[in-house]
């Protein structure tokens, strides 16, 4: 029995010696999850085949582990901006207004070879050829803090008098199919996501309007992100787009050649176009 308790001591003094001494290895750690949040303007369907294959990928650069998540419409997109969910999202510009404004969010990359155009669509075949025309009509929109594809335009219309009822349809692609099947007279979306559309969609719409242009959306960090992991995401972001393989990826994401954001240059100017008061922020 002596013999025994002398060999458990001996063991269990081995291994803490082991241990103290790093001898004996332990299990590697688990690494980080980010959650990156995208702004619902397509079908879920369509985000997920377009940011999985890239965040994977920045995944492998970076040795971090990045979960997509998208949420069921704009506004729900935006109750967690409010209240500060993602550790990193993808988001429009007046979105990067109010999440800086409310929870502090950084920008950290945005495209640099398309700048963002509102578009307001008709049918090929109306005969509606001015905004004022549409006095009174109904208009389909994303939702009513889609930057370019609602608040822009709403601002320009009410700036010519023009009263319109808004419909608000929770996406782009379905502005575009609401206009066709006739349930709005004109809908409003942006140049990057009518260029995706298929032929058969854009062949039987007309743009009636453009609005001044903008710097795109922008992929921003949760300030709670350490500077160290935001530095790694842009640098690996920029990385990865370099590789001619994965041109079709940073396209299908709307960020063909990435270059780092920064607020006061970017979105910082956007203030001054009074745009809060066409928004609805907060429960919708």
């Amino acid at each position: 029995m002596r013999k025994l308790l002398i060999h458990c001591c001996f063991g269990f003094y081995l291994v803490l010696s082991l241990l103290i001494f790093g001898l004996v290895t332990t299990a590697p750690a688990v690494a980080q999850t980010y959650s990156v949040s995208v702004v619902p303007q397509l079908t879920p369907v369509a985000i997920h085949k377009d940011w999985a294959p890239i965040l994977e990928k920045l995944g492998a650069e970076t040795g971090l582990t990045f979960e997509l998540v998208v949420e069921p419409s704009i506004p729900a997109f935006e109750e967690t901006l409010l209240e500060g969910t993602p550790d990193f999202a993808f988001m429009n510009p007046y979105h990067c207004i109010i999440a800086k404004r409310h929870k502090g969010y950084i920008p950290l990359l945005r495209d640099s070879a398309n700048m963002l155009e509102g578009i307001l669509v008709v049918r090929k075949d109306s005969a509606i050829n001015s905004l004022g025309e549409l006095n009174e009509q109904s208009v389909a929109f994303p939702a009513p803090n889609a930057f370019a594809a609602s608040l822009l335009i709403r601002a320009q219309l009410a700036k010519n008098h023009v009263n319109i009822i808004p419909n608000y349809v929770k996406t782009h692609s379905n502005v575009y199919r609401s206009v066709l099947i006739g349930d709005a007279m004109a809908g409003g979306g942006v140049n990057n996501t009518f260029e995706r559309e298929p032929a058969d969609v854009r062949d039987q719409l007309r743009i009636l309007y453009v609005t001044p242009q903008s710097a795109p959306h922008a992929l921003e960090a949760n300030p709670r992100i350490p500077k160290a992991v935001r530095n790694k995401v842009i640098a690996s972001f920029i990385k990865l787009s370099k590789d001619p393989a994965n041109a079709a990826f940073f396209d299908g994401i709307q960020i063909p050649k990435p270059v780092p954001a920064d607020y006061s240059r970017d979105y910082k100017p956007l203030e001054v176009l009074g745009l809060d008061k066409f928004a609805v922020i907060g429960s919708q």
